[in-house]
Parts: C-alpha cells; sequence; structure tokens
C-alpha cells in the first residue's frame, strides 16, 4: 500500500510538471493574442495647405500726405536732355499742401548710389481721401499705381534705362539725351499695354484701374531708400513758389521740368504747354495793361485766373519776364490792319484753347 503510494506521487509530479507547462504557456498565448489587438493605427500624415500669395506690402513710410480732392491731371510738357552721365530721371507729379495742389517739377537726379531705380510716388483714393503715397529708390521699380507719367514711365514699369555693371544705359526712344554728353544710349521700343492719358490718380471715381503686378508685389519687399536731399530740396522749392499752384496756373505749370533739382531758373526749364509765363502772375504798378501775349494766354486759360475782371485793369500784368527768358524781340512798324481783316496771330487761338 505505502509503495503504491510512493509510485503514485512519482508519477504525479512530473504530471503536474506538465499542466504547469500546458497551463503556463496558454497565458502567454492570451497575452500575445491579447497584445496583438492592442496595437493602434498608424498616426495620420497631416499635409499643410500651400502657402497664400503674398500680398502686396507697400513700402515702409508710404503714404506723404492725404487731401480731400483729386489732383488735377498731368500737364504735358518736354523733357530737358540730361545734363550728366548718370543722371536718372525723376517725372514731375502734382503734390498737396495747405494752398492746394501745386507742381513739383520733373527732374534729372544723382540716384543716390549704383543700381538703384526711381519708383515714382502717386495719388491713390482709399477710404474716401485721396492719400500720396511717396516714391523710393530700389533695385527694381514697384508699383506706381498705373499713373502714366511719360519718358519711360508709362504705368507699369520702367522703360527710359537700365543698369549695365556700373554704368546706367539710357533709352534713345523715349528719353531726351544729347549724345555728345552722354554716350551709353541704345534704342528700344516700349509698348504701353495700358491706357495713356493724363489721369494722375489710382481709384475712386475717374481714376485708374490698377493694381500691382506680381513683379511689383517683389519689388515691395525689397530694401528701398527714401528720396536723396536734393530731391527734398526739390520738392520744397515748389512748394514754396506760388506760381506752381494749381489754382494760379489751371493745371499748366510755367515750370514744369528742370534740368537738375532745384534749378528753378536755370538755363533749360521747360514749361508746360499751354502755359502762362511766371512774370504774368505778377502784379503791375499803377493797373497798366498787359502785354498781348498775356492777354492771349489769360483769354486761352481763364480758369488759372478766376479773380479776373472784364476791365483790362484787373487784368494781371506781364510787362517783366522771367529771369530764364529771352525778352521778345522788337515788332516791326507794321501797318494798321483793316478792321474787316482779322489779326495775324488770330488762327493761334483755337489751338492754344485746345490744349
Amino acid at each position: 500500500m505505502l509503495k503504491s503510494l510512493k509510485q503514485l506521487q512519482i508519477t504525479g509530479v512530473p504530471l503536474a510538471a506538465v499542466l504547469l507547462t500546458v497551463a503556463a504557456s496558454t497565458q502567454l498565448a492570451g497575452c500575445v493574442a491579447r497584445v496583438g489587438v492592442a496595437v493602434p493605427p498608424p498616426p495620420r500624415v497631416y499635409v499643410a495647405p500651400p502657402p497664400p500669395p503674398p500680398a502686396y506690402v507697400a513700402p515702409v513710410v508710404e503714404v506723404e500726405v492725404q487731401a480731400s480732392e483729386a489732383p488735377p491731371p498731368l500737364p504735358e510738357y518736354e523733357q530737358p536732355p540730361c545734363p550728366v552721365e548718370g543722371y536718372l530721371w525723376t517725372p514731375g507729379y502734382w503734390h498737396w499742401a495747405a494752398g492746394g495742389y501745386y507742381w513739383v517739377p520733373g527732374t534729372w537726379v544723382q540716384p543716390p548710389r549704383v543700381g538703384l531705380l526711381w519708383t515714382p510716388g502717386y495719388w491713390g483714393f482709399v477710404g474716401g481721401v485721396y492719400a500720396f503715397h511717396a516714391g523710393y529708390w530700389g533695385p527694381h521699380v514697384g508699383f506706381y499705381g498705373g499713373v502714366s507719367y511719360g519718358f519711360g514711365y508709362g504705368g507699369v514699369g520702367f522703360g527710359g534705362g537700365r543698369w549695365v555693371g556700373n554704368s546706367f544705359a539710357y533709352n534713345q526712344s523715349v528719353t531726351n539725351v544729347n549724345v555728345t554728353v552722354v554716350h551709353n544710349t541704345y534704342n528700344e521700343t516700349v509698348v504701353n499695354n495700358v491706357t495713356v492719358n493724363k489721369v494722375s490718380y489710382n481709384g475712386g471715381a475717374g481714376g485708374i484701374a490698377a493694381a500691382p503686378t506680381r513683379e511689383e508685389r517683389m519689388a515691395a519687399q525689397e530694401s528701398h531708400v527714401s528720396a536723396t536731399p536734393a530731391q527734398r530740396q526739390h520738392v520744397q522749392q515748389a512748394a514754396s513758389n506760388p506760381a506752381l499752384l494749381a489754382k494760379t496756373n489751371g493745371g499748366h505749370p510755367a515750370i514744369a521740368a528742370t534740368p537738375r533739382p532745384a534749378a528753378f531758373n536755370a538755363p533749360g526749364v521747360v514749361g508746360a504747354r499751354g502755359a502762362v509765363p511766371a512774370a504774368a502772375h505778377a502784379a503791375t504798378p499803377n493797373g497798366a495793361h498787359p502785354a498781348p501775349e498775356a492777354r492771349a494766354a489769360l483769354a486761352a486759360h481763364p480758369a488759372a485766373h478766376p479773380a479776373a475782371a472784364p476791365h483790362p485793369a484787373a487784368y494781371t500784368a506781364m510787362h517783366a519776364q522771367p529771369g530764364n527768358a529771352k525778352p521778345p524781340a522788337p515788332k516791326a512798324n507794321a501797318a494798321k490792319p483793316h478792321p474787316k481783316t482779322p489779326p495775324a496771330d488770330r488762327k493761334r487761338e483755337p489751338e492754344t484753347a485746345a490744349r
């Protein structure tokens, strides 16, 4: 009996070991199965949308002055020849002061350094007012309101010349250069894809509907240089000249362009087409009658002289000549025309009025 029990115990030891092994295997198999089910799915990969196109960012110190009325149309004038090789043209424009709009003549300017081009300022109608966006120097020409200033500034970009290394080459097809002074020139036709007119502002009623191009937006992001001291002096001198006020000259300034900054009395000054000579704005003592050319100019542009009365004594006299103008040659003694015969210069009046 005791022997049988001992044999059973000996036999039961391996059996228990087998059972334990089977139970452990089952538990391990269950754990593996549970671990496999608990594995999370791979995370989703987030793909960011493409960035929006860059918005137009105007140059720093963009808005220089504001006005409640639209600027006058741009006057028509000729460009004086470039006085020095390396000077760049800066077109004329209307500026604003307490007395109203006044004309800042176009002029040739020395750039701050090699490689820079001038982006003209422009008027834009924003938020119910007309704001002037100041011009600046930069490696590329930016947005200037789509205004056609002429002489290479046709509303978009600049076709008046380009930098070739350290020298500036002038496009003779749109700029006035004397080849005896300026030797680096070329001829290239400039095609304007915009409507060329004399409107001087962007937006608003009657304004130019133009928006910055991609290249102009990129130019706005570049480093800029503000107007040079010579340019600022030029503007200050224009602001102090009453003859350049629009309400005085009727939109036809007698000093429309100068060969150099602030050279308002120097040889080579150009007046706008239809402009009254500057001496016509000076009063004549003792109520003297104006010269014949003054009467013709006043008749052609009455808006420039709203205070003029029908009586000859109320006209503004023009006996004195401007400092840089040649005095008229003395007229030869001619026979007095018959009353029924129209004056010889009568044919010029409609042409002047049309301008």
